[in-house]
């Protein structure tokens, strides 16, 4: 099992079958709360599960492409809200998301093209493996380095798409809750709605 702290993230990467089980064993349990130290010495710490960390009265949003009602669709990564990062014209993060896990150019821009489920399916049968290549930068699949390359797409879409800022910034201060079956195991939904929340709370100060 290897560890990675950045900033205000630990990340856990799995390298054998048997902790790939233990880990989502762990996301199941741990699911929608705070890790707290319960222990620490020389040669390791224990965590254990908290509360929620939120207030429990506010019903969260779970956002979905196929479930959430406009206009608070336009949130999802699949809704169909064109941006533009690093001179790349997209149709959806999602285009972008699915694009990057293959190496050919060719590729990615036939994604970047796409959005809704046609985007989500046009991704590799196979898995990208364990690092991508982007702007000649390599990153390691599932880590905060790869996460960060969404939030800087999502950036993006709601600086840019009008209709996706107003949707994102009308949800307030409710939490957000991106939950699907199965959930993704290299950016699980707990990201994705922190993502989505850190994004609104820069649009909401500015």
């Amino acid at each position: 099992m290897k560890m990675q702290l950045a900033g205000r993230y630990i990340t856990l990467k799995a390298e054998t079958e048997d902790e790939r089980d233990g880990l989502g064993a762990i996301a199941e349990q741990t699911r929608g709360r705070r890790l707290q130290v319960g222990s620490i010495d020389r040669d390791g710490l224990t965590l254990r599960p908290g509360g929620s960390g939120r207030d429990e009265s506010v019903k969260p949003i779970n956002i979905t492409f196929d479930t959430t009602p406009m206009p608070l669709r336009l949130i999802s990564n699949l809704a169909e809200t064109p941006f533009e990062l690093n001179g790349q014209r997209y149709a959806s993060i999602e285009g972008f998301w699915q694009g990057v896990k293959f190496p050919g150019e060719e590729d990615r821009q036939r994604l970047a093209a796409l959005s809704g489920h046609a985007a989500k399916s046009a991704g590799p049968a196979s898995k990208p493996g364990d690092r991508i290549v982007y702007r000649d930068e390599e990153v390691c699949v599932g880590t905060v380095d790869h996460w960060g390359l969404m939030e800087r797409a999502c950036n993006a879409k709601f600086d840019q798409h009008e209709g996706a800022r107003a949707a994102l910034l009308s949800t307030g201060d409710q939490p957000l809750e991106h939950k699907v079956q199965p959930d993704s195991r290299t950016i699980p939904g707990l990201i994705m709605a922190d993502i989505w929340m850190r994004i609104r709370k820069r649009l909401a100060a500015a």
